[in-house]
């Protein structure tokens, strides 16, 4: 694991510098539309549990919108939604910005998705894909991403961290080529019940999840009602 972290990190400096003219023109755009931020922001759980700012390119009118659980991804037909942020987020652009939590060590390039944590209950097992850094594209992604509900999200972030291979992230890296030219739903993948009961059953008989990601997620229980109670703001 240690490996795949070093050589991701220089990946993602060489790929930063590699695609510094598209940085350059995206946020030249994005200024230009409306005068706004270029950067947006925003707290995502990572390995353990340790909370980071995660960067994209802001693609939003207003990123303090509520935040619907059962709805978690803004659509693009999305009114919110700026006349560049249609355009970046089509073709994933908006995610670019995360090369910088990749080099600064918060996430790896294939890794489960880091999601707002906070908004989101789990089983204990599903805790599994917090052992691992999030990543910039994952396994979720190009199996459905955003046609997918919450329950097969975490199922596939689970998934990958217990099967976590070179020749799984070759596959998850051409295909999340395909997601960009071909569009997400033509890549959806539903899992069969005895697919999830099987992996669920997998991971409380094989797996350890370690005290701190434990530890982590009781306080986020407490957090989460406070929220609750407060009115949950989510963003992009």
């Amino acid at each position: 694991m240690r490996f795949k972290y070093v050589s991701d990190s220089v990946i993602a400096l060489i790929a930063l510098i590699i695609s510094s003219p598209i940085f350059l023109i995206v946020a030249i755009a994005i200024k230009i539309e409306d005068g706004g931020k270029i950067i947006f922001t925003q707290p995502r759980t990572g390995v353990r549990g340790k909370i980071f700012k995660c960067y994209k390119f802001r693609s939003m009118k207003d990123t303090e919108v509520p935040f619907d659980p059962h709805r978690p991804v803004i659509k693009d037909g999305n009114e919110n939604l700026t006349k560049v942020g249609k355009v970046i987020r089509k073709f994933k652009i908006d995610e670019l910005p995360q090369l910088l939590n990749i080099i600064r060590g918060d996430m790896c390039i294939i890794g489960p998705r880091p999601l707002l944590a906070h908004y989101f209950s789990y089983d204990r097992w599903e805790l599994i894909k917090f052992e691992m850094r999030p990543g910039l594209t994952g396994l979720g992604q190009v199996m459905g991403n955003s046609h997918l509900n919450n329950r097969l999200r975490r199922y596939y972030d689970a998934y990958y961290v217990t099967h976590a291979s070179l020749l799984l992230d070759i596959k998850i890296f051409f295909k999340t080529i395909g997601v960009l030219f071909a569009g997400e739903r033509r890549f959806i993948k539903l899992v069969h019940q005895d697919e999830y009961d099987a992996l669920k059953a997998d991971i409380e008989q094989n797996y350890e999840i370690s005290e701190q990601t434990i530890a982590a997620f009781k306080a986020e229980d407490s957090l989460n009602k406070e929220v609750a109670a407060d009115g949950g703001k989510s963003t992009e």
